[in-house]
């Protein structure tokens, strides 16, 4: 371990004393000073009384009481205000410590520098957001001073004469109490004067150390992204000088220190407790063998375990694995928590987010994977969690610069082929999301061994913890997704009203998608994490890469949450437009899809057009800016989309209840079924079946008509004639007591038959009625063939058109006789 300065003040064991209490002596000091300014909390107001000497005897009880409280709390100050001194001094003590841990940090470890950097700047966040209330606090104390001030110069004001010689004596004793109250303010501000300079000296002891870590991360970044080391070529060319660096830098690190006190940090130490985690480890191992390769395998040989033996069996030792990483973990979690060993609590730390990775991976192939291809699919997944298990153990103890860049670029190297390898053996053999995310992990092996042998070697261990993390995440996700919908499939949801089923949509159309949104900043800082970046990488989140006030600003936060609304507002939209239409349908299936169109349109205008607003809130987007540019646009605008905005106010009409789907219309000659309104169109289905669209305004000024808006029914004219000698009101009686009888003929109306003229065969009869329109043509059908069969009955004659032919001879009679007179001319001639 690199060797650290041990000043006799400062010794080890005080500093591992001082981190474990400080987080518990911070949130006392924050109670202790909240209890010693309790004396500036504003004393009771006096409100308006009967009069004057009503409200004096009121102001000196409510003055006797704040001085009694006054008295106590400043004797409580006076007994607190040693502890406070007490906490203020540790935690000075503790920022000396991270002083001299930080301050003795020499390049090429990069490790220990990020470590000792992310102490430094926790602390001071710690201690900011701790001192803020103190200040606050500070500021009321001096505005009770000044409002005492102005009750002293008030009630010093008060002529004796024009009051009472009991408001005199209220006045007298009120102005005695406010003069004391003030007295005792002003003591308070003294003290917590001296407490604000204790507050600021620590502080600005922290900023400055602070200030540098943060100058030393953002060496950290340039050498991690920008300047990178000597590429790998160069480093074999001279790799026996390179062998002896790094020799003699593994040595002056990991050589035991000669102190009279042992560092937590010493190697001696460290191997003794890596040994111990390793026991521990082992003991998982064997506690899962013993529990699962032996006691569940032989549950499972039972005849009540018959059907789930072959699926054990094949996953057996998955399910060993993943067990084994559970309780790895949990014993890890204990130890954390019981030891208060600092490398311990670092490595823990660390090797808890691994189990956790590793466990992710392999509980989601023992869920989404079937027996058959679950050993396939671990081993496309090896080289990842290998090469991550090489970096978190290099993280762990610290590892030189020079060792990492000899080391890691070959290991990535043999990890990038064994991936190439599995991925030609077994992908065949594993689902095609699992090859989809194993080609995305050759792509990044591919990076990273590029990089780390173009000397970014820092670069590409962030590259690899990063695609883990995002990986986990990825599964985490898509075993709940397919979770899900093998539940929504066993329950049926898709098929269910919404009644049923919008807690389900919530979590899948929302939670989901937002979770995935979030997966890319936690893997992202978690990788960064690893060179204890994690509030850097906040930080560069938050940063606004656009920061034009007077117009607009970005950040990748703001992005990330808009995006996320984007999901919210979608699955509003979506489930109220559901629960709209479920009500329609329950109160009136008749008009619901009329109904139901119109709301859907004005719940999507609402809801997205909240969603912009609070976006290009979120965006700090100037509205003067937008509607300037807006007023210079609409010109144009306006004349461009003339037409689209007359279509979209004539739907807007038209939906407002004068059309609805399901109505029958006919415009322009032609006749049929409203199937969709839209903003701009309508669409009909024709009685011939094909489909028409008319632009909304056309439907207006060409004077559409509604045959469905009144009652559905539609006046039909029907023509029949009956023989000239027939019996015309016998025969109109007996048809309209028959056609009256059909069920479709709207009996309010009634049948109407009257006679319409003498034609040259028959009398010809109008029968007048009303019928369904979306049934006419069928219905005239059967209202001709009831005619027909009414006169056949009774005997009437319905005549067909009779012609009487004259033949009047003329001279056409003798065309024959003279063409043949004609031939004999002509023969003889020749």
């Amino acid at each position: 371990m690199k060797k650290q300065p041990h000043p006799p003040a400062y010794s080890p064991i005080f500093y591992y004393l001082c981190k474990q209490v400080t987080a518990v002596m911070e949130k006392r000091l924050l109670f202790l000073v909240s209890l010693v300014v309790l004396c500036v909390l504003p004393g009771h107001a006096v409100l308006k009384e009967a009069n004057l000497d009503t409200t004096l005897h009121i102001l000196r009880a409510e003055l006797i009481n704040y001085h009694l409280e006054l008295e106590q709390q400043s004797k409580d100050m006076e007994e607190q205000q040693q502890t406070v001194v007490e906490e203020l001094t540790t935690i000075t003590n503790l920022a000396d410590q991270n002083a001299v841990m930080l301050y003795s940090q020499r390049n090429g470890y990069i490790f220990d520098l990020a470590y000792a950097c992310h102490e430094a700047t926790e602390q001071f966040h710690r201690f900011k957001s701790k001192s803020q209330p103190f200040r606050d606090r500070i500021n009321q104390n001096t505005t009770e001073l000044a409002r005492f001030d102005s009750l002293i110069a008030n009630l010093n004001s008060m002529e004796p004469l024009f009051l009472s010689e009991k408001a005199r004596i209220d006045r007298s004793v009120c102005l005695a109490l406010a003069i004391n109250i003030r007295r005792q303010l002003k003591e308070n501000q003294v003290l917590l004067d001296t407490y604000i300079g204790y507050y600021n000296r620590s502080e600005e002891k922290l900023k400055t150390l602070n200030d540098f870590a943060n100058m030393k991360y953002e060496e950290i970044q340039t050498n991690i992204f920008k300047n990178g080391s000597d590429n790998y070529f160069k480093i074999l060319s001279h790799l026996k000088t390179n062998l002896s660096k790094t020799g003699e830098s593994v040595a002056e690190k990991y050589k035991p220190l000669r102190s009279e006190r042992v560092s937590q940090w010493d190697v001696r130490v460290i191997f003794f407790l890596f040994t111990l985690i390793a026991v521990y480890a082992l003991l998982s191992v064997i506690i899962n063998l013993i529990t699962i390769r032996i006691i569940a395998t032989r549950l499972m040989k039972r005849n009540k375990f018959a059907k789930m033996q072959d699926s054990f069996m094949a996953k057996r030792t998955c399910i060993i694995m993943a067990m084994t990483v559970v309780t790895f973990a949990i014993i890890l979690g204990v130890i954390h928590t019981v030891v208060s060993q600092n490398f311990i609590i670092m490595a823990s730390n660390l090797l808890v987010e691994y189990a956790w990775l590793l466990g992710v991976i392999l509980i989601s192939l023992l869920l989404r994977v079937s027996d058959k291809q679950i050993r396939s699919a671990f081993r496309i997944y090896a080289p990842l969690i290998v090469v991550t298990f090489i970096v978190i153990f290099f993280r762990i103890v610290l590892i030189p610069n020079a060792l990492v860049n000899l080391v890691f670029p070959p290991v990535l190297l043999v990890c990038l082929l064994w991936q190439a390898n599995v991925i030609k053996r077994h992908n065949h053999n594993v689902p095609k999301s699992d090859m989809l995310y194993t080609f995305v992990s050759l792509g990044v092996f591919i990076t990273s061994c590029i990089s780390s042998w173009a000397g970014f070697t820092l670069l590409s261990v962030q590259l690899i913890i990063w695609w883990m993390m995002q990986l986990t995440c990825i599964l985490t996700i898509t075993c709940l997704s397919g979770w899900l919908r093998v539940y929504s499939k066993r329950k049926g949801l898709d098929v269910q009203d919404i009644t049923k089923r919008w807690l389900f949509n919530l979590v899948y159309h929302v939670a989901l998608p937002v979770l995935g949104v979030a997966s890319v900043f936690i893997s992202i800082y978690w990788a960064a994490d690893i060179f204890n970046m994690g509030d850097t990488t906040w930080r560069i989140f938050n940063t606004k890469f656009i920061d034009n006030k007077d117009v607009i600003t970005l950040s990748i936060t703001s992005i990330a949450v808009v995006i996320s609304l984007f999901f919210v507002f979608s699955y509003l939209n979506h489930t109220i437009k559901a629960f709209v239409k479920y009500h329609f349908e329950k109160s009136d299936p008749n008009t619901a899809m009329s109904r139901n169109m119109m709301a859907r349109n004005v719940i999507q205008i609402f809801v997205w057009g909240v969603w912009l607003l609070v976006s290009l809130k979120i965006f700090n987007v100037n509205m003067t800016v937008l509607a300037v540019v807006s007023g210079g646009l609409s010109t144009g605008i306006g004349f461009a989309m003339k037409d689209i905005l007359e279509n979209i106010y004539y739907g807007a009409s038209l939906m407002a209840g004068r059309v609805k789907v399901g109505d029958y219309i006919e415009c322009d000659g032609t006749r049929g079924k409203v199937n969709s309104i839209s903003y701009t169109s309508t669409t009909i289905e024709t009685i011939y079946g094909s489909i028409i669209s008319f632009q909304n305004s056309q439907l207006l000024t060409k004077n559409y008509k509604n045959m469905t808006k009144n009652h559905g029914y539609e006046l039909d004219v029907l023509e029949v004639g009956v023989a000239y000698g027939s019996d015309i009101k016998m025969v109109k009686q007996i048809l309209q007591e028959a056609i009256v009888k059909l069920p479709f003929i709207y009996k309010e109306r009634g049948v109407k038959i009257v006679l319409k003229d003498f034609g040259d065969s028959s009398i010809i009869l109008k029968v007048l009625i009303w019928v369904p329109v979306l049934t006419q043509y069928t219905n005239d059908g059967e209202v001709m063939e009831c005619i027909y069969e009414t006169l056949n009955a009774h005997g009437v004659e319905i005549p067909f058109p009779q012609r009487d032919i004259r033949i009047i001879r003329t001279d056409n009679d003798r065309i024959p006789e003279l063409m043949a007179q004609n031939d004999k001319n002509t023969q003889a001639n020749i």
